[in-house]
């Protein structure tokens, strides 16, 4: 045999027996040491033994709030017995207990507020208008007299265009008596009465009256039945007026082009009987 062939045999021979002294690899992780098992034996019994004094710390907290909130219990029902002993004391005496008030402190809120009487001259700028108001803080939404009341759209949105509801002695600018109104629909309520459910827009005007001056959203339907053309509700009175019924048109009326001069108001005021409206 050559020489060659016998060195190539004797390189593979040495190849594949070294493939063969190398060991299977393995995924397993190396044996804990006694060492390592102990020092987390030692970390975990550290870990609830804090857990452990906190759960106590916080038995305690709430030991001691039970001491003290039976404590205060005694306390009060000690000083209730006292006044009960006291108070039949004075019966069996013949007297009667005296009763010290504490004086109410005004809401220094309220002076930020504007007074109003039961019945209110109310202006419409954008009719261009006064008119009679009821201030009646047991309806919740205001409600303006209308009739006619018709319903379209303008620019995707829902309008309506209605006339004044009003009787022959109601006061208005008489010129806008039976003019058209239009204004955007800003929401619709529903209505349960003894007649049925009926369905009701809202829009909103801006109303003046004395130093208010507000956009009020008011309820569309006919008020001819009724004394007053508009009613203010609760919605209006929030947070701006207070009513003193005892008072009537505390306010002056708003003056517009082609109505009567605010000097003449009270001969309109002087018509109105003291009435009782919903």
């Amino acid at each position: 045999m050559r020489p060659g062939v016998l060195w190539l045999m004797a390189g593979l021979s040495l190849l594949f027996s070294g493939c063969a002294l190398q060991p299977p690899e393995s995924n397993e992780p190396p044996p804990l040491s006694e060492a390592s098992f102990n020092s987390r034996i030692l970390e975990l019994q550290d870990t609830l033994t804090q857990q452990c004094g906190a759960n106590a710390q916080h038995q305690d907290q709430q030991l001691s709030q039970q001491k003290t909130l039976t404590a205060d219990v005694r306390e009060v029902g000690s000083l209730v017995r006292l006044l009960r002993s006291d108070i039949q004391e004075l019966e069996a005496r013949g007297e009667e207990p005296i009763v010290i008030r504490e004086e109410c402190n005004i809401d220094e809120s309220l002076e930020t507020k504007a007074t109003l009487g039961r019945n209110e001259w109310v202006g419409l700028p954008s009719i261009g208008t006064y008119l009679k108001a009821r201030v009646d803080s047991g309806a919740n939404t205001s409600s303006l007299s209308a009739s006619e009341i018709t319903r379209f759209e303008r620019d995707g949105e829902d309008w309506v265009r209605f006339k004044l509801a009003l009787n022959d002695d109601d006061v208005v600018v008489e010129s806008l008596r039976d003019e058209w109104i239009e204004a955007p629909v800003e929401r619709r309520v529903r209505i349960v009465q003894a007649s049925g459910e009926a369905s009701r827009p809202v829009i909103s005007l801006l109303m003046t009256l004395g130093p208010i001056r507000e956009n009020v959203q008011f309820t569309l339907n006919d008020r001819t039945h009724l004394d007053y053309p508009i009613l203010l509700g609760r919605r209006f009175l929030m947070d701006i007026a207070i009513i003193d019924v005892a008072q009537n048109y505390i306010h002056e009326r708003p003056e517009f082009p082609g109505g009567e001069p605010a000097e003449q108001a009270a001969e309109d005021e002087a018509v109105d009987q003291d009435d009782t409206e919903e």
